[in-house]
Order: structure tokens, then sequence, then C-alpha cells
């Protein structure tokens, strides 16, 4: 049987366009590094960065209320204190799904993005990588993955998956 987690992520990334919120062009970048192996995956991904006009051929939009036709989840992969404005954005657009990045450290988190998650009733991952879900999972995220399970840091995903 599923767990939570795996449920959660499964659910995210069956979602009909996907945007990464902090997609970068630059290598070695977290929101890189999800809006590349999302592509990859066969997703409909749109890279949300204020600062690019596209990122790898993709037109790029400075934030959600921007990408025409809107999107179903946001991965959030911006720093922590970039977070906030983006949830404010997918409550006003009724977005209902969030992934916000973490691995090590803070990364993306932010108490006061993942409260008001809760508090609109948005199904909320709130930590780990998409990449450790999402297939191909590459050897680096399975151990990531593996570990974390093994000491219990796993999110508890929260909401209607």
């Amino acid at each position: 049987m599923p767990t939570g987690i795996e449920t959660a992520t499964r659910s995210f990334l069956s979602s009909r366009r996907i945007a990464v919120a902090g997609a970068s062009r630059q290598s070695g970048q977290p929101g890189n590094a999800i809006f590349k192996r999302l592509r990859a995956a066969g997703l409909d991904v749109v890279p949300i960065n204020p600062a690019a006009t596209a990122i790898d051929g993709v037109h790029c939009y400075a934030n959600l209320k921007a990408i025409p036709g809107g999107v179903e989840a946001v991965v959030i992969a911006t720093a922590p204190a970039a977070a906030l404005q983006v949830v404010r954005d997918c409550v006003e657009l009724g977005i209902k799904r969030v992934w916000i990045h973490r691995a090590f450290g803070q990364g993306s988190g932010s108490p006061e993005a993942s409260r008001l998650c809760r508090e609109n009733n948005i199904s909320l991952v709130d930590g780990a990588c998409p990449l450790m879900y999402c297939p191909p999972v590459d050897i680096a995220h399975r151990c990531l993955r593996g570990v974390f399970g093994l000491f219990g840091k796993l999110p508890k995903p929260e909401g209607t998956w």
C-alpha cells in the first residue's frame, strides 16, 4: 500500500500543467534541475522567473498570474523570501497543489508560505525534492529518498491528494 508521500507525489506529478517557480538558466540550481527533469518526463511544465524571458527555449513568465491558461500545480524552488508571494498568487488563482522544495537545510521553506497553504486548503508537500520521485529517479535522489525515509525526514503531505 502506498504511503502518504507516495500518493501525494504521484498525484502532484499527474497534474495537467505544472509551474516551477524559481526555474533558472543556471545549471546547478534546484529550480533548473527540477524544470528540466519534469520536462524530460514528458510533463507540461512552465518556468517562472521574473529575470528571464526563456529557459531552455521555453517561454518564461514573471509570475503565476502571467501564465495563459494557468496551471494546476506549482513547485516552489525560489529563495524562501519569495515563497510567500508565490503561495499568495496560488491562493488568488485557485491553485490547489503546492510543493515547497527542500533537500538539505531550509531550501525554499517558508513557515509563512506553508501556513498560508494550510489556511487555504492547498494540498502541500512541504519539503523533499520532486527529483526524488519523478521518473526516472537518478541514483543520488533514490539514495536521498532512502536515507530521508530511514531517518523519518520525508515530508508528511497535507491536504487532499
